[in-house]
Parts: C-alpha cells; sequence; structure tokens
C-alpha cells in the first residue's frame, strides 16, 4: 500500500487517499512532484501551442492556498475550471476537493468568465478590475453607458490608451450572455 500523502494515477482517476491498488491494473505511483511536473509540462506545451486559456493564477479574487489546490487537482487554466464548475454539483463538489466554500467557487468562475472573453487580456482585466467590474455578473448587470464611463475613467486614472469602441461593446455584450453560463 502506499505512504499516505501520494497520488495515484489510474488512467482517468487522480486521488489523494491511498488505496489498496493490486487489483487495478496499469497503476502508478505519482508523487506530488510528479504531478508538478507534468502540470508545468501542460502548461508549456499550451503556450507553445498558443492555447489562448488564461492560467487561473491571473484570478486575482482567490487565496494562495486554494489555487494551490486547484492546481492539485489538474485545474490550471480558466478554462479547466469553467469546466469542473460547470454545473450546481460540480461548483460543490470543487469547493469539497479544495476546501473553499459555494461562494468561492462562485467568486472564481465569476472571475474566470470575465477572463474567458474574445479580445481580452491582462492589461483589459487590470482596466476593468479599476474601472469597478471584477467579474462577468457586474458587468452584465450594467448598462452600456455606465461601462463606456468607468472604463474611459479609468483608462485616464492608468494613464493608458482606450481600448477601441468595438472591443468595449463586444465585452459588455459578451458579458451580457456570458452571465448565464
Amino acid at each position: 500500500m502506499p505512504q499516505s500523502g501520494t497520488l495515484l494515477w489510474n488512467r482517468n482517476n487522480l486521488a489523494k487517499r491511498p488505496r489498496d491498488v493490486t487489483n487495478l491494473g496499469c497503476v502508478e505511483r505519482v508523487e506530488e512532484e510528479d504531478l508538478r511536473r507534468a502540470v508545468e509540462g501542460a502548461r508549456r506545451y499550451a503556450a507553445e501551442k498558443g492555447v489562448a486559456m488564461p492560467s487561473i493564477d491571473e484570478l486575482t479574487r482567490i487565496e494562495p492556498v486554494h489555487l494551490a489546490r486547484l492546481e492539485a487537482q489538474g485545474i490550471f487554466t480558466t478554462g479547466l475550471l469553467l469546466e469542473r464548475s460547470e454545473t450546481p454539483t460540480r461548483r460543490q463538489t470543487l469547493a469539497d476537493q479544495t476546501d473553499a466554500s459555494l461562494a468561492d467557487v462562485d467568486e472564481w468562475r465569476d472571475e474566470a468568465l470575465l477572463l474567458n472573453l474574445a479580445f481580452f487580456g491582462r492589461h483589459e482585466h487590470q482596466l476593468l478590475a479599476a474601472a469597478g467590474y471584477p467579474g462577468i455578473r457586474t458587468l452584465a448587470e450594467s448598462d452600456w453607458e455606465e461601462f463606456q464611463a468607468a472604463v474611459t475613467r479609468a483608462t485616464l486614472l492608468l494613464g493608458r490608451v482606450a481600448p477601441d469602441p468595438l472591443s468595449l461593446r463586444s465585452w459588455w455584450e459578451q458579458g451580457r450572455v456570458l452571465v448565464d453560463a
């Protein structure tokens, strides 16, 4: 029986609990360091292939301990976070796996949806946060004129070039659609 704290990999099963693996076939013990290397390798591969999925490191409303727990669950992009929190049952399961509250998971999901807007990157995320839009819900709840004015004020405050009106309108419209996702 493996020692406590080791991870077991059985094709599609990753579990933290030590188990008797004598009859499971094709099982390898995977140490936590090996898992970290696998995650880093997957990140490098995604970067090399130009995958545009933002890393969960870009989430600003998450405690470092929860970030580490998400990575231990194999969630290292916002796309994977959104997939693993798609339904209320999945959100509760993820909360249990990361020792977080359901409200925490909802908050992470809200920000992850914002980070996955088309033509949206790190600078745009900072801009919208400065404008008072930390997640997709606040964006969807705003009216167009209010959103446009808040982003213009934040642009001036941060000393940045304003995003083009088409991108701004696109983010606002996407937010209104994605809020129910």
